[in-house]
């Protein structure tokens, strides 16, 4: 009987890093592509500035290429931002919590999120199934608008499922306040805010950055 409750929650930390780890990856790899979705809109518009001013050629659609990139910077960086622990929370209140308090609260809070999130899953599909079947564009240059409309859905399901892992990691925080944190983001003070800020500059956040 002591084994069994010595290696149960071994294993489920294992379990809990190695999904927190590849969920991770595919958001690191999103949150990439947000990116270079900034940067082509950087470049997009100083295409459009010299073009419109020197050669008075603005490009073409480019207000259509800006819009349908707003999905793509907007959400697919979302999940990652909330596996940070970036998202707007009421830390000044979580940081007075301890123990099975504090794990209560953030397991309420994680899941009146999820159930938020899963309505906004079902309404954002809703609107990609009705872009598909009509097919809809934009008004400029007739850009099909349903790709757009599909991020919006496919984001916030990855971010369900960050969501699914913290809820997991606060629950068995909450039956074990003495166990480990895994895959839950933890509330730091002003000046390890600091510190982790001036790591992910200078190193990057694979060797400084909040702690899971």
């Amino acid at each position: 009987m002591t084994n069994n409750s010595t290696i149960s929650p071994n294993k489920d930390a294992r379990i809990l890093r190695l999904l927190d780890g590849k969920l991770g990856i595919l958001e690191s790899i999103l949150n990439s592509f947000s990116g270079f979705a900034i940067l082509f809109l950087i470049l997009l518009a100083v295409v459009q500035i010299i073009g419109r001013s020197v050669f008075s050629a603005p490009v073409p659609g480019f207000i259509d290429y800006v819009e349908q990139s707003m999905a793509i910077f907007a959400f697919l960086g979302i999940s990652l931002t909330q596996k940070l622990g970036g998202h707007v929370r009421m830390e000044l209140i979580l940081q007075g919590l301890r123990g099975r308090v504090l794990w209560s609260v953030e397991i309420f809070g994680t899941t009146l999120t999820m159930v938020l999130i899963a309505a906004l899953i079902s309404g954002s599909w809703d609107h990609f199934m009705r872009a598909w079947v009509n097919g809809d564009s934009t008004i400029d240059i007739g850009l099909t608008v349903w790709p757009s409309k599909l991020i919006v859905p496919a984001a916030l399901s990855i971010l369900f499922l960050r969501l699914a892992l913290q809820l997991w990691g606060y629950v068995r925080l909450f039956g074990d306040p003495e166990r480990e944190p895994v895959a839950v983001p933890l509330i730091e003070d002003i000046v390890e805010q600091a510190r982790h800020e001036i790591e992910d500059t200078l190193v990057g956040p694979e060797h400084g950055g909040p702690k899971t």
